[in-house]
Order: structure tokens, then C-alpha cells, then sequence
């Protein structure tokens, strides 16, 4: 997560979204950034709302801007699947060698997902149920729109390190395991589709 001050901007870090890579090209002007632990780095929309964005607005006497990106279910949900198949998975639970996609994906659509696939929703993260959400939400796929939107609202000129990239990998999904997921992340691909 980084908070920019002066321009009441913060940016959420929605896991498995090139979080870590604008964290190393914005860092240095931001007035906040929290890269450690993940519990506070990929602070939800949700939290910032409830603990952090009331104690930035008390402070700095007026509203921020909450952005973040947000990815395709399917391509996000495969960037996690092989992310999790490196061999450095401190959690052997967690990871997904020897497991296919399709199998992955049906243990994310499981209750309780197993280990290996619990990796929560970007609904979830990105939505506020009954509160405020993200002001503005940009779709991973198409970054450089909100590189632009960056780039205006800080006056800087951004270049995007390639970091923390998931290694390649089969993601083949069955017709049945798609039609399923496309079924249990409805929320999911309804708030992706209403992006522009």
C-alpha cells in the first residue's frame, strides 16, 4: 500500500497485480509505504477504510483517493497457481507442484478451499460490502491506463520494473471446472466487467 500526501492519493496493493512493482517505482515519493508483512501490505479496501483512511483524513484534514487494479478471475487466479509452484513456498500447503490448474481452480471453488487454494477473492478485497469501496479501479490488463492516471495525478514519469513475476505454466481449465468457476466468482467477474 502507498499514501501520497499532498496528493490525498492512496494506492491499494490487490495481490497478484503488479503491486510490487509500482511499490518499486513509487516508493521514494510516497509519504507512506507499507510492503511488510503481507497482512498490512495487501490491506483490503474494507481495513483502509475502517482503521487507516479515517486516521489519514483526520490528519490531513480532507478525503483521499482509494485506486487499485484489479485482474481477470481467471488470469489472476492462474498467476497465484504459479506463483505457488516455485520451489521457495515456505508452507508445503500452499504449494501447487504436483497439482494441476484445473484442480487448483476446483479447490478454490471448494468450502473451505484447501490450503493450496485459498487465496481468498479480489471481490472481496476490493469491495467494501456495505461501506465505501475503491474510488477508482483499473484493470490489470490494461495498466497503462492507470500508469497514465499515475503519471497525471503525481506529475511523474513512471517506468514499471518486471518484479516478483509468477514463473510459466499450464492453465488449462476443463469446460466444467470453467462453468463452475465462472458460477462460484459471479461477484467477481460482475465487478471486472463493470470497469471500463
Amino acid at each position: 500500500m502507498l499514501v501520497f500526501w499532498e496528493q490525498r492519493l492512496a494506492i491499494l496493493a490487490t495481490p497478484k497485480t503488479g503491486s510490487t512493482a509500482i511499490e518499486a517505482a513509487l516508493e521514494s515519493l510516497a509519504a507512506v509505504s507499507i510492503q511488510r508483512p503481507p497482512a498490512l501490505k495487501h490491506t483490503n479496501v474494507a481495513r483502509f477504510h475502517r482503521f487507516v483512511g479515517p486516521y489519514l483524513e483526520s490528519a490531513a484534514g480532507g478525503p483521499f483517493t482509494v485506486v487499485a487494479l484489479m485482474r481477470e478471475p481467471r488470469d489472476w487466479l492462474g498467476s497465484w497457481y504459479r506463483y505457488r509452484s516455485r520451489d521457495d513456498i515456505p508452507d508445503p500447503a500452499k504449494s501447487t507442484q504436483g497439482i494441476s490448474f484445473d484442480a487448483f481452480v476446483q479447490g478454490w471453488c471448494s468450502n473451505p478451499r484447501p490450503a493450496f487454494a485459498d487465496v481468498g477473492s479480489q471481490a472481496r478485497f476490493l469491495k467494501a460490502g456495505q461501506g465505501r469501496g475503491a474510488d477508482q479501479l483499473f484493470r490489470y490488463e490494461n495498466i497503462d491506463r492507470f500508469i497514465a492516471f499515475l503519471e497525471d495525478r503525481l506529475d511523474f514519469q513512471i517506468f514499471l520494473p518486471q518484479l516478483n513475476v509468477s514463473p510459466k505454466g499450464s492453465t488449462e481449465l476443463s469446460a466444467k471446472t470453467a462453468a463452475r468457476l465462472q458460477e462460484v466468482a459471479a461477484e467477481d467477474y460482475a465487478l471486472y466487467s463493470s470497469l471500463e
